[in-house]
């Protein structure tokens, strides 16, 4: 299980598991809860490579960043954390 302490967005925290490579059982912590279990719907068992792909620089409102930007830089780190 990865835990991630978010920055600059609604959602104070997210964790998540990667199983083979995949991203599993997302969980946001605050923000807006229909759109982030949506979210952690569709890229439930998704490769993490592709999430982060399709996830990086979506921005919210004004912000210069986002929930799911958050959840790319998330699962950045924990490929990082895989390899070192």
């Amino acid at each position: 299980m990865y835990s991630y302490t978010t920055s600059g967005v609604c959602a104070k925290q997210i964790s998540f598991n990667i199983d083979n490579g995949a991203v599993k059982n997302v969980v946001f912590y605050g923000g807006c809860p229909g759109n982030l279990i949506g979210v952690s719907q569709l890229i439930e068992g998704m490769r993490i490579e592709e999430a982060i792909s399709k996830l990086r620089g979506i921005s919210c409102g004004g912000k210069a960043t986002s929930c799911p930007d958050q959840l790319s830089k998330a699962l950045e780190e924990a490929i990082k954390r895989q390899v070192g």
